[in-house]
């Protein structure tokens, strides 16, 4: 009789494990969905697609200010703000391969969609460079200005040219729906 106890008190010990574990993965999730909703929301809440990817510009010009600020000695402020910053541009980016510069090519804009997409090889190229330089090296600072004036370059092109020009040849409804798809896309990267 012992024995059947203990079997029934093992099973209970289970469903409880089993229970528990299901309770933390859901917690997990809701979690994560949390952080990707607050992390998109900015974009989100900016307006229609092209009001949104300028909002990220500012936004990432902002953690270039805070990098340009720090002394050669930050060497842990630089790697986070770093890390910030390769996130939010990634996720910047990732919205803009995947949506905008699609719907540039459909709408007659290839070369300049193609030019945009191959800066951003070059976007990748500092961050490598940046990464694998020593934080407290002299030449960090210099390197992270000449990437803020390439980005900032790219930044005005699409801002003040092709962006207008691409929104200028949708529709009301093309404009709403490239929105939403590029929001899509962030909240994967979030």
């Amino acid at each position: 009789m012992a024995t059947s106890g203990n079997v029934s008190g093992t099973g209970t010990n289970r469903q409880t494990a089993a229970i528990g574990a299901a309770a933390g993965i859901a917690i997990g999730l809701a979690a994560n969905l949390l952080r990707k909703s607050a992390v998109q929301a900015p974009t989100m809440f900016a307006g229609n697609w092209d009001k949104a990817l300028a909002a990220e510009h500012a936004a990432a010009l902002k953690i270039f200010d805070l990098l340009e600020e720090t002394e050669d000695t930050a060497v842990a402020r630089r790697t986070m703000l770093l890390t910030q910053l390769k996130h939010a541009i990634s996720k910047h980016a990732f919205q803009e391969e995947n949506v905008v510069y699609a719907m540039m090519r459909d709408h007659g804009l290839t070369e300049a969609a193609d030019h945009l997409n191959h800066e951003h090889g070059y976007v990748k190229q500092y961050f490598f460079d940046l990464g694998e330089m020593p934080k407290d090296d002299p030449n960090w600072l210099p390197k992270l200005k000449e990437f803020r004036a390439m980005i900032e370059s790219h930044m005005r092109e699409e801002e003040n040219d092709l962006f207008p020009r691409l929104s200028s040849k949708l529709t009301e409804e093309q404009n709403k729906h490239i929105t939403a798809a590029m929001n899509k896309e962030g909240f994967k990267l979030a």
